[in-house]
């Protein structure tokens, strides 16, 4: 990416992190608007086959955005318009708008693979925190968690 884009970094991929050859890489990286720092994700095979038929559909070549501005062909996607198209999908399948976002949805998946694995270190890695106490932070764990984890774990 060229620059940090405030909000969510995804609108401002290039084409060329996403795909290898004709196919759609199963990691990518974006920068984080925070830090700076380069963090790794996961793409899915349901989202790498929407991005390989989207990719196919719009064309363009590698150096171009994943996601163009439907202002201006050149520019990608602002964290505005991608912020109105998840509300718009949101609403679509009948979930309530207020409560879910671009950032919901980040803070949704590491909610989950904390609450699967307890591995706050993991979670840190994936979402490219500095400092765990971010990450400790970000997820709201607590003293019950930190109990919990302790009495599933037999010594």
């Amino acid at each position: 990416m060229d620059r940090k884009e405030p909000g969510n970094p995804l609108p401002a991929v290039r084409t060329g992190t996403l795909v290898s050859g004709p196919m759609i890489r199963t990691r990518s990286m974006v920068v984080q608007q925070k830090t700076g720092r380069p963090a790794q994700f996961e793409i899915t095979a349901d989202a790498r086959g929407s991005l390989l038929a989207w990719l196919e559909r719009r064309g363009g070549t590698v150096e171009d955005f994943a996601f163009p501005s439907r202002a201006n062909p050149d520019a990608h996607l602002s964290t505005r318009q991608f912020a109105r198209l998840v509300d718009e999908w949101v609403t679509a399948i009948g979930l309530p708008s207020e409560e879910y976002a671009t950032h919901s949805l980040r803070r949704t998946k590491a909610s989950l693979i904390y609450k699967a694995t307890g591995n706050l270190r993991a979670i840190q890695i994936l979402l490219g925190h500095s400092k765990i106490e971010n990450t400790v932070r970000y997820l709201g764990v607590d003293v019950d968690d930190a109990l919990s984890l302790s009495e599933a774990t037999e010594i």
